[in-house]
């Protein structure tokens, strides 16, 4: 499946164009997504890659974002992945709330390729861990996208009104089946 992110009104980009992820489900437990970003990715600021590796703060820069929640659940699940192969994964027990890292995930496997006009990150999440009885989920899509001047812009399947928030409840717009 197929989805474009929408840019947040309040954060114009200059560099990056359009935003769309590709979500596939190979097997069951597994989640693959694949992030394309165009536009003049020369004006991005893309993390060297580095060996694959936990980390925190990964939203400060270039990032790509999932968010997944059991419906009908308050606590979720946020994936951060970077152009330098580094991840984090952290679990909630609702809005904001009791952020703890989320050590039933193993390490993504991340992947990244550049051209002058597109950017793709793919990352594989082995979910079987997670709860059992966690499906369907909802799920949200997300990228913050740094230009070469240090300005972000935000890309969300959705936005709720005011500023960027991809912990909100609207943004986990897509329904996924991730178990069995």
């Amino acid at each position: 499946m197929r989805c474009a992110l929408k840019l947040h009104p309040g954060s114009p980009s200059l560099a990056a164009t359009h935003v769309e992820i590709a979500v596939s489900r190979p097997r069951a437990g597994n989640l693959v997504l694949r992030y394309n970003v165009t536009g003049n990715i020369d004006d991005l600021r893309l993390a060297s890659v580095v060996a694959a590796a936990r980390a925190d703060a990964l939203w400060r820069h270039t990032c790509f974002e999932a968010f997944l929640r059991a419906v009908p659940e308050a606590g979720y699940y946020e994936f951060n992945f970077a152009p330098s192969t580094q991840w984090a994964a952290y679990r909630f027990s609702g809005y904001r709330s009791a952020m703890c890292i989320a050590t039933e995930i193993d390490a993504p496997r991340i992947a990244v390729q550049s051209a002058p006009a597109c950017y793709t990150l793919q990352a594989s999440l082995e979910l079987d861990r997670l709860p059992a009885s966690a499906s369907p989920w909802r799920l949200g899509l997300s990228a913050v996208i740094e230009d070469a001047n240090g300005n972000r812009s935000y890309w969300a399947l959705a936005h709720p009104p005011g500023k960027p928030d991809f912990h909100h409840a609207d943004c986990f717009a897509l329904e996924v089946c991730v178990l069995g």
